[in-house]
């Protein structure tokens, strides 16, 4: 029975847009054949600029906006920003039992998803509006914010409506996941290759593009630097060590892509991957089956990336609300507006398609990593409050989402106990497995809280392509989509697995 809350999406869910889900087995081709669609549908959005404004550089939000698959100033300028914090606020008030929902129950299932999307679609004409009375793409007149919103309110609805596709078995794992993947991969693959990297000014090329020009200019003699003053230094006296010095660090600007970056990608890869492997398995025997036994693995990262999606999205209101206030109060100076200097001071940088908001004060300038180890040796402080601040809040979602996820350890024990498992040489009793778990999954819980938030962190010190949240998200998503597609794959060569893997 579904509960109070609920029941009030029952008259709205027949008027809600709806991809059905199919009424027959789909084949391992045709799921790849519509999860190819949906992937280009994505980049074809994040390629075609909104109508009537005027496209600008991704600035300080950049590496944030990975995570939400997001693109500056095209129809996925919102991402799945709304799809995302809708989801997440629901399922919180659920898991806190502030709402009343039984997930096993296909009806309360069913309201649940009608009312994220409905939570969606009003979160995107809520930060639709946000981006256009707080001044994000300028001064817009009547008919063109009216064009720009509705562009937005559309493509979020699209968006919706793909991921949907997606979860309800015509594609392979989520929509959500799928574009979070692909925007990293895009990311990563422009900032090593790209001969012009997309809303960026024309100096911006990959990593190894630099590379050879560097090594191929310097060869010959010539000095191919040129500062954003548009003056070019000087030749060096002595090549050699200059050469090796920009290899690893563009002079003309740390933050763009270079070999660093691309370095701590690859190693941020190895160790994440290495990470995920990390586990303690706990032994279990089956109460009705004796000497049959099995292990139920605690991993170190328990909570898995949550923690990082859950701070990422902290970050970026704060960012996004205190540039809305910073804008809407006039753009005044530090020293005019106490509260506005302690939530976050702006100032614009660059020139033309370039132009773009810098925080250079307040709480949002401690909450958007440094994307360059230039820029942390500049300001070292600003570099620990980002880590101290990313790690202690990953680390108090982390707390907070093993209750309310359902993965504490009473929560186990007793899904254990239901199963019909026990710890060898320990009674079958939940009291006893859980005095067990707690041993482990709440000590591991932390520390995964504390590992993410610095790998997160200080991978993004080293330039790290695709920003180190997104790489974090990245690899979890890829090993998710390995295990679905090898499953799909041997359910279609061997149809008598199907029932195990309950398709």
């Amino acid at each position: 029975m579904a509960g109070r809350f609920l029941s009030l999406f029952k008259p709205i869910a027949r008027f809600v847009l709806e991809i059905k889900a199919p009424e027959r087995r789909v084949s391992f081709n045709e799921k790849l054949f519509w999860t190819a669609i949906v992937l280009i549908l994505y980049f074809v959005m994040s390629e075609v600029p909104l109508y009537g404004i005027e496209t600008r550089a991704l600035g300080e939000l950049s590496a944030l906006r990975v995570i939400f698959a997001s693109n500056r100033g095209s129809l996925m300028e919102l991402g799945i920003g709304p799809i995302v914090t809708a989801g997440l606020i629901l399922q919180l008030l659920v898991g806190s039992n502030m709402i009343e929902a039984d997930m096993s129950n296909p009806e309360d299932r069913g309201l649940f998803t009608t009312a994220s999307k409905v939570f969606s679609i009003i979160l995107t004409g809520v930060q639709a509006s946000a981006y256009i009375i707080g001044g994000m793409y300028g001064a817009l007149p009547g008919t063109s914010a009216l064009a720009v919103f509705l562009q937005l309110l559309a493509a979020g609805v699209i968006v919706i409506l793909l991921d949907e596709l997606v979860q309800k078995g015509w594609g392979f794992g989520s929509g959500i996941s799928l574009f979070i993947m692909a925007g990293v991969a895009q990311r990563v693959f422009l900032s090593s290759f790209g001969l012009a990297g997309p809303m960026a000014d024309t100096n911006y090329y990959g990593a190894f593009i630099a590379l050879a020009q560097i090594i191929t200019h310097i060869t010959n003699g010539d000095s191919i630097i040129i500062h954003r003053s548009g003056n070019p230094p000087p030749p060096p006296e002595n090549h050699g060590p200059w050469m090796w010095q920009h290899i690893f660090i563009r002079p003309e600007d740390p933050t763009l892509p270079a070999m660093m970056g691309f370095i701590a990608t690859v190693a941020t890869f190895l160790v994440i991957i290495y990470m995920e492997g990390v586990r303690v398995e706990l032994p279990l025997s089956y109460a009705g089956y004796r000497g049959y036994r099995s292990r139920y693995p605690i991993k170190l990262l328990y909570v898995s990336n949550l923690p990082v999606i859950f701070a990422s999205a902290l970050f970026a209101n704060v960012y996004f609300f205190s540039q809305l206030l910073w804008s809407y109060f006039g753009q005044p100076s530090p020293g005019q507006n106490l509260w506005l200097d302690l939530l976050g001071q702006y100032r614009w940088v660059g020139e033309g398609s370039n132009q773009h908001l810098q925080p250079v004060g307040g709480l949002v300038y401690y909450v958007i990593a440094p994307r360059s180890i230039v820029d942390v040796m500049e300001d070292p402080l600003r570099a620990f409050g980002y880590l101290a601040i990313l790690v202690v809040f990953c680390i108090v979602f982390s707390i907070t989402w093993l209750e309310v996820g359902g993965i504490g350890p009473s929560t186990v024990a007793k899904q254990l106990v239901d199963s019909g498992m026990q710890i060898p040489g320990y009674r079958r009793s939940g009291k006893a497995i859980e005095s067990i778990l707690k041993r482990y999954i709440p000590t591991v819980t932390v520390l995964g809280g504390i590992i993410v938030g610095l790998i997160a962190g200080v991978s993004d010190f080293f330039g790290v392509f695709g920003s180190g949240m997104g790489i974090l998200l990245a690899v979890g998503i890829i090993y998710q989509y390995y295990e679905i597609l090898m499953r799909e794959r041997a359910a279609e060569l061997y149809p008598a697995f199907r029932k195990i893997f309950g398709g």
